[in-house]
């Protein structure tokens, strides 16, 4: 390996193409007409178009991104998370075309993706599974029967899904054929397959996922948890780890089971298996997402292992170096997820251009990121912006730490998650770690209509004018020619040139 296809955008790409330099190896971007000027694109060593904004065009286009790898002498493509991460056709093709996929086999990423074969796989391999189907449901009425043997209330869950598509509560037979016919629709729309299984609702469990790795001679760790519980509709906002109601024989029984869940579809690479957990200690394989995780700057933080550098590592033939094998959990981390989204209006996503960026720094503060000031900020993609992770040697300052952080960033031209993430610093139940994946639907509400503190209001007014002063400067220094190509920077040049238009 020696060029590596990063096949994404905005802070995965950026992240994988720092892990690349930092192994020696070349970045190669890829960029839609929306991502032209984003800072992954910057970053790289070269980039190449793959097309217009919407993402079926372009990011999720498996033909226009292995044009891309034959067209820059590519060896490699690492996919990130998102868009063809798990796609096993995407895996297969990129094989097929001679090229390393960083990743585990297609054979793995379908055994997992397919809910039902990964449930069938996960009750052979003794790791507990959440009593339900195993196969798809035929109907509604054979739901029904299925239902009426486990208990309302039930989960009807999108057997090629994930991210909460295709997945409906029901609380009683009352309402369980409008939730099918809702459930299969989206699942249809959403992955190509509208096909659902059943599965009892668990009360109030949380969710906490471990940190796989697997080499191609043998060896398969894991590297702790990390507490996944704050999200909403299925989606993480905050992780954190290790996780704060997790004994240490609970802690040890989820990792051999996640290990045994890898071994069981010859997992190589880096990946995440996720469990619910009872306050009993109980736990159930919910899924194994079969990539790079969002949140694994936390683990990496902790454990003092490069995730994504072990990615390219594993990918080129490496074993599991001594000091990974041999980590050990270390302090505390926390991860805020910072999303184009309005949490004072329904989480709704918000677009505009960046005007004014502060980031927060210091002693544990990490800032990983897509954007930069002037970057537009549309609908075309995830609303994710950054993630801002923090590490201190216990929870408590960890804690201490996420709060003057979010207290230090800035970001004016889109709202954003940030004053969410602030009041849930703050909320004792977060404080105490007493909760579990209804947080946001119990607590949200309340926590949202807490009043804005005078200090920050303030700042954002102070940000906001410095702004608008920036702006207005940097159009009178403005060259007559800004455009031309003389005055664009070699890596634009590069990002421009024909081939793929």
């Amino acid at each position: 390996m020696q060029r590596v296809l990063v096949a994404n955008r905005g802070e995965i790409a950026l992240r994988v193409i720092r892990a690349c330099h930092d192994e020696g190896l070349e970045a190669i971007a890829v960029f839609s007409d929306a991502d032209r000027h984003s800072p992954h694109v910057g970053a790289a060593d070269d980039a190449v178009r793959i097309g217009p904004a919407p993402a079926a065009e372009s990011y999720l286009n498996i033909q226009r991104v292995l044009a891309a790898a034959r067209a820059s002498g590519a060896d490699a493509v690492h996919p990130g998370y998102g868009f063809l991460a798990e796609s096993a056709e995407f895996a297969e093709a990129v094989e097929a075309a001679g090229v390393t996929f960083v990743g585990p086999s297609a054979d793995a990423i379908r055994s997992m993706g397919e809910k039902t074969e990964a449930r069938r796989r996960m009750q052979q391999s003794d790791v507990p599974v959440v009593p339900g189907t195993i196969d798809p449901v035929a109907d509604v009425r054979e739901a029904a029967r299925v239902a009426a043997d486990i208990g309302y209330p039930i989960l009807l869950k999108a057997v090629a899904g994930g991210g909460g598509k295709g997945m409906r509560k029901v609380e009683s037979e009352d309402d369980l054929d409008s939730s099918f016919q809702r459930a299969t629709s989206e699942a249809l729309k959403a992955f190509g397959n509208g096909d659902v299984y059943v599965e009892r609702c668990l009360h109030r469990p949380r969710h906490v996922e471990i940190q796989v790795l697997a080499d191609q001679v043998g060896h398969t760790i894991h590297l702790g948890e990390r507490e996944c519980s704050i999200q909403r509709r299925y989606q993480k906002l905050i992780e954190e780890a290790p996780a704060p109601a997790l004994d240490d024989d609970t802690r040890a029984r989820m990792g051999e089971a996640a290990v045994r869940a890898a071994e069981s579809v010859d997992y190589t690479g880096v990946g995440t298996v996720e469990f619910l957990l009872l306050p009993d200690g109980q736990f159930y394989f919910l899924e194994m997402n079969t990539r790079i995780q969002v949140e694994h700057p936390v683990t990496e933080l902790v454990y003092r292992v490069d995730l994504v550098r072990e990615q390219l590592r594993i990918a080129a033939g490496q074993p599991l170096g001594e000091a990974t094998m041999a980590a050990e959990r270390d302090g505390h981390a926390i991860e805020c997820r910072i999303t184009s989204e309005d949490p004072f209006n329904a989480f709704l996503p918000d677009t505009g251009v960046i005007r004014y960026l502060q980031v927060p720094a210091g002693p544990g503060v990490r800032w990983d990121s897509g954007i930069a000031v002037g970057s537009e900020i549309g609908l075309h993609y995830d609303p994710l912006l950054a993630k801002l992770i923090v590490w201190g040697e216990t929870r408590a300052v960890a804690l201490a730490r996420m709060r003057r952080a979010l207290d230090e960033l800035t970001i004016v031209g889109v709202a954003t998650s940030q004053p969410f993430h602030r009041l849930v610093m703050a909320d004792e139940a977060f404080v105490q770690g007493s909760y579990d994946i209804e947080y946001v639907e119990r607590r949200g509400e309340a926590l949202l209509e807490t009043p804005a503190e005078p200090d920050q209001i303030r700042r954002i007014v102070v940000a906001a004018a410095l702004a608008e002063h920036q702006r207005q400067a940097a159009l009178r220094r403005r060259p007559p020619n800004h455009g031309d190509a003389a005055h664009q920077t070699a890596w634009l040049q590069a990002a421009r040139r024909d081939g793929l238009r």
